[in-house]
């Protein structure tokens, strides 16, 4: 994605994101990200920063913090859905909650160097994501060490002189409403430097963090201009859209792909999670007498693949779901397409009904196939997206977990005449699948995710082989809805007021919810199956010398002004003879005479009398105990303990697996177990490979809401080592440094203790 946007001639990708977590499963924004895993995420959003960067773009870590669901997230949104409130939801989380869940892979973006954070449309504790001082000022560029720029959501900016004290720094569109051509800076922002109301410093420092990114990823040393346009396809058209003017070439249809085809295909492959597998019903041979495939997942969009605008709607089948973080598919090889090819080239007989409701249809060739001892092929999906779309009454938020367009009908429509039916399923995250499940005509139930433009041949790959499934569920699928125990607030819970999203559960989402409520799922967070079979033996847990945790102390320097400038308002306005494009936003003034630049009644009103005190202090403050770097205090990361396990293959084809590492940490309020590694294994037949991951200080750790730091407590720790949240054949519990050499972890291993 990197090099495709550096040789677009972007300066700055949107993404990677961590935000939504996914706390709800029906969350519209869920397949954005990565996992409601904390550990997951952060592992995966780090590497995505450094991916992106190393290509010469600035990533933009997103969305920052608790956007957790599309409903309520806009007013003027939501509005047009005939919903009547006051301000956008807030999500009220705890401290504790927030650092142990929320803020967690945000702490590995940083520490991985992410150049910019984009902040939320939603309020956070009450005051609006992208105007919180606290957790833009205090946490991120305080406790975490971010030494990037936040810039808001498109329409995420409620405020001028507040905003702008709170942490803001990037401003994006610019405007207060979409084309509306005012803004809360712009003009505003050079008056207020003008005039005090936001320091010297502060503007300076805005500017500090936007440049220190574009140094960082090198855009200064090898520059590529933008040779595409964001708003239509066409090869001529205006450079300036909204306003329309300057018409001339506008996209050179520069094609960046170079060998990404192939990649996204491995990645989609490997990416594929089998969950069942009754008789080695998989993989298939391609020589079956009869393969079926049903359902319209399995087909084309009869608009094409991007007839949809920003991929809003649910029509054939799913390689990517819907909103802004979408892109046009330069082709889309469907998986009917790629079957076809599979059993033509091996002379076998393939037919298919795409239509989901031609039951008549759907009945008989699932009949026929079976008669002949053939294979039926079943394809459904569910989407979701970003709120501004709707998809079949879905407002980005999923209304529920079921099969869309009728796929649990189809399922059981084509099981009942097939003794060897195979499900494959294309979702953005969990599904309701407790209807067919253990169904004994089910054979094999594959999830697939959402693979992008080479699905059909990533899922054909799988099918036939020449991939040997090694994926593993980064969430939960359960039985039931309630099983979850976390919902999206679909309705207003607080009259015509700002809607209250309360996080009760605290850090209990997806498995650790399940675990808490011994609630048994169907397949829990991180199963996988594979067309082999491993085992686990010789858990070693090794302690490492690690120092006792300093608290940071002391204070910063003073917020640097970086050189002098003219308070003269003269000096700022509109440039003679300078066009102004329509409805764009520019910093000059129309006057000399601020108060009539400013345009507003309220002008000259004391900083006192909306301002919070200490808000334009710039003089040394004091260091937060839990940072003194990116990411937070850098002994978190001191490795306490190495583990290793051995993993053999004891089937007879070679296939990856994918060992996993949990720490219990103890306590009565601490999840039962916690993700805090993992690795990817290649093992051949009858081979062993050695699982290895390090456990740092951050891993045994809980955040400590009276001393406003990590600690570690005194409850026993145990390390777990297996191939799922539940499948955990090794264990290790670690004692005090009085028996740090018991049990296989050796003489250094610290001491359990408070820090």
């Amino acid at each position: 994605m990197g090099y495709e946007h550096k040789h677009k001639g972007v300066d700055i990708q949107l993404g990677p994101v961590v935000g939504p977590l996914g706390r709800a499963p029906e969350a519209g924004r869920n397949w954005e990200g990565f996992s409601p895993d904390p550990v997951l995420s952060g592992i995966a959003v780090a590497q995505s920063v450094k991916g992106i960067q190393d290509a010469g773009v600035m990533a933009c870590t997103k969305h920052y913090l608790a956007y957790e669901q599309e409903h309520f997230r806009q007013v003027s949104e939501s509005s047009g859905y005939g919903y009547n409130f006051t301000g956008e939801y807030s999500a009220n989380l705890d401290d504790k909650t927030m650092h142990e869940l929320y803020l967690w892979p945000f702490a590995d973006a940083v520490r991985a160097g992410t150049a910019s954070i984009m902040c939320v449309y939603n309020h956070i504790n009450g005051s609006y994501g992208c105007q919180n001082s606290y957790t833009l000022n205090y946490l991120l560029k305080g406790e975490l060490g971010f030494q990037g720029f936040v810039m808001t959501d498109w329409g995420a900016h409620h405020s001028g002189v507040s905003s702008a004290l709170a942490g803001l720094d990037l401003s994006m569109p610019g405007d207060t409403a979409f084309d509306s051509g005012q803004s809360f800076w712009g003009a505003n922002l050079t008056i207020a430097v003008l005039n005090g109301s936001v320091p010297e410093w502060r503007i300076d420092d805005m500017a500090t963090r936007i440049m220190a990114g574009y140094y960082l990823v090198g855009l200064d040393k090898n520059p590529i201009p933008v040779n595409f346009d964001a708003w239509t396809t066409d090869t001529y058209g205006y450079l300036h859209y909204i306003a329309s003017e300057g018409y001339g070439l506008i996209n050179e249809h520069v094609d960046v792909r170079a060998d990404h085809s192939q990649q996204v295909r491995t990645q989609a492959a490997k990416g594929t999670v089998l969950l069942k597998n009754i008789n080695n019903a998989l993989p298939l041979t391609g020589k079956e007498k009869l393969t079926a495939v049903f359902g319209d997942d399995a087909g084309d969009n009869p608009y094409g693949p991007n007839g949809c605008s920003d991929r809003g709607c649910d029509n054939g089948t799913l390689g990517m779901a819907w909103g802004s973080g979408t892109a046009n598919f330069p082709y889309l090889i469907t998986p009917l397409t790629a079957i076809q090819n599979e059993v033509f080239s091996n002379a076998g007989a393939i037919e298919d009904v795409l239509d989901n409701y031609a039951y008549n249809q759907i009945s008989a060739l699932a009949r026929r196939a079976d008669q002949l001892g053939g294979v039926s092929l079943v394809f459904v999906n569910a989407d979701s997206g970003e709120g501004y779309i709707v998809v079949d009454t879905n407002e980005g938020d999923r209304n529920n977990l079921t099969l869309w367009r009728g796929g649990a009908e189809l399922i059981a429509n084509v099981s009942s005449q097939h003794n060897n039916t195979i499900v494959v399923m294309h979702t953005v995250g969990a599904v309701d699948i407790s209807s067919f499940y253990d169904h004994p005509n089910i054979t094999a139930i594959v999830w697939a995710g959402i693979p992008g433009e080479q699905s059909g041949n990533a899922i054909a790959d799988v099918l036939y082989g020449r991939v040997n499934p090694g994926g593993k569920l980064p969430f939960t699928i359960g039985r039931n809805r309630p099983d979850y125990g976390t919902d999206v607030l679909y309705k207003l819970n607080n009259g015509t007021d700002q809607p209250q999203l309360n996080f009760q559960e605290g850090v209990f989402i997806d498995y650790r919810s399940f675990d808490k409520q011994g609630i048994d799922p169907i397949y829990e967070f991180g199963y996988g199956l594979s067309y082999t079979n491993f085992s686990y033996s010789n858990l070693k847990v090794v302690g490492q010398r690690a120092n006792n945790y300093v608290p940071t102390a002391g204070e910063t320097k003073a917020a640097p002004t970086l050189g002098n400038f003219s308070t003269d308002p003269s000096g700022y306005v509109y440039p003679a003879g300078f066009h102004e494009v329509p409805l764009y936003i520019y910093p000059y003034l129309n006057s000399s005479d601020i108060t009539s630049a400013s345009n507003d009644s309220d002008y000259g009103e004391p900083a006192n009398e909306y301002l919070p005190a200490g808000s334009q202090d710039g003089s040394p403050q004091p260091k937060i105990g839990a940072g003194g770097g990116p990411g937070g205090n850098p002994q978190l990361y001191d490795v306490f303990y190495t583990v290793t396990a051995d993993i053999t293959n004891t089937g007879k084809v070679a296939g990856d697996e994918v060992p996993q590492v949990y720490v219990n940490l103890g306590g009565p309020d601490d999840p039962k177990v916690v993700l805090r590694g993992f690795d990817r294994l290649t093992i051949a037949p009858g081979a062993t490979a050695t699982f290895s991951a390090e456990l740092t200080r951050r891993d045994f750790s809980n955040w400590d809401t009276v001393s406003q730091n990590w600690v570690i407590s005194n409850y026993t720790k145990t390390v777990y080592v297996g191939s799922s949240s539940r499948k955990l054949p090794l264990q290790q519990a670690l004692g005090g440094s009085s028996n740090a050499t018991a049990g296989g972890y050796g003489s250094h291993a610290p001491a359990h203790r408070m820090f």
